[in-house]
């Protein structure tokens, strides 16, 4: 068994070492599962660059994604077997050829299903729905904002809006991106690389237009969002990508001008108005409301399967190509979700 671990911040081609490792027996509510891929997030450039507080000191394992088979089982696990085939949510440690993980973050997936796909329902579906469903209501006729939509969250966010029959706007930085969010059902696109999505929007359906917000950019885009949200609006945030860039540096200076640029907000801004601003973590759900984690996780796997849903896999790397990888997600050439193959 080893893993890819994370001995130092900075750029991702010195940034990690594969070394091997030794797991624990499961406890009685935990899994052990070979991996058979495992995917990248941005949490984990993130956490490469060292702006992600949640990982654990260096050197480290990250990665919170991972399909295979269950090796192991602990005593409490009634309702998977050994060599289930299954996708996991690991609290860190999906970097490896072998994982153990708390059961309520495990779904038996299809033997038929593609890995890139399981890997995208795990943590990008997940996310999306309780974003989507779990915590905010949306109805036919909204008028939703997706930031980044034609990454592996925007893309759920994108399909599962249009299943609930609302108007979608996805911002993306390529025509090729913007093409993407079309075929899979966007109704209109907004190139953020060359128009500002504040002045579109209020020069075309005026203050107040937006009935739902899902940010993942963070900084000034939450600020000017907010300045769109209707009466009744909701507004969903679940990163912070501006902070990162695109170069592997750790820039202090550009982290405090997008926290400063959040801006600052206090209960009468949303009670007067009947707003909502949601905080999505899919961690903290982990550590603390498990039970939600799995019932996101048979969610969209059942919605997958009923053909409702259908992840895009952007791109798929072997593991000798990590920093690769990760170069091309935090530069934002992706599309769908990344894989890496063991």
């Amino acid at each position: 068994m080893h893993a890819f671990h994370l001995i130092k911040n900075g750029d991702a081609a010195s940034a990690f070492e594969q070394r091997p490792i030794n797991l624990p027996e499961p406890a009685a509510h935990q899994v052990q599962i070979h991996v058979e891929s495992f995917g990248l997030n941005f949490a984990d450039v993130m956490a490469r660059l060292g702006y992600y507080k949640a990982c654990p000191p260096l050197p480290t394992v990250i990665g919170y994604d991972v399909v295979g088979r269950i090796t192991k089982l602990g005593s409490d696990v009634r309702h998977l077997s050994l060599g289930n085939r299954v996708a996991a949510l690991t609290r860190f440690g999906g970097y490896a050829t072998d994982v153990i993980t708390d059961v309520h973050g495990v779904v038996s997936i299809p033997e038929n299903v593609p890995a890139g796909e399981c890997l995208a329902l795990a943590t990008q579906y997940a996310t999306a729905y309780y974003a989507a469903e779990f915590s905010m209501t949306l109805s036919p006729g909204e008028r939703v904002l997706i930031q980044a939509a034609a990454g592996g969250v925007g893309t759920a966010l994108v399909q599962l809006a249009k299943r609930r029959g609302c108007y979608v706007i996805g911002t993306a930085g390529s025509r090729d991106k913007m093409e993407y969010l079309k075929n899979i059902g966007a109704d209109e696109c907004i190139n953020y690389r060359d128009t500002d999505f504040y002045d579109y929007i209020l020069s075309k359906y005026g203050e107040k237009s937006l009935d739902a917000v899902f940010d993942s950019i963070g900084g000034a885009s939450v600020k000017k969002a907010m300045k769109l949200l209707a009466q009744g609006g909701r507004m969903a945030i679940y990163g912070a990508a501006q902070i990162a860039g695109k170069d592997s540096k750790k820039n202090m200076l550009r982290a405090l001008r997008t926290l400063i640029g959040f801006g600052k907000y206090k209960a009468t801004d949303f009670f007067g108005k009947s707003q909502t601003m949601i905080g999505v973590n899919m961690l903290q759900l982990g550590d603390y409301k498990p039970y939600i984690i799995q019932n996101c996780m048979t969610s969209v796997r059942d919605l997958y399967i009923a053909g409702e849903i259908k992840p895009t896999v952007g791109k798929i790397f072997k593991s000798d190509q990590l920093a690769e990888a990760h170069n091309y997600l935090q530069t934002r050439q992706s599309i769908g979700k990344i894989a890496i193959d063991l």
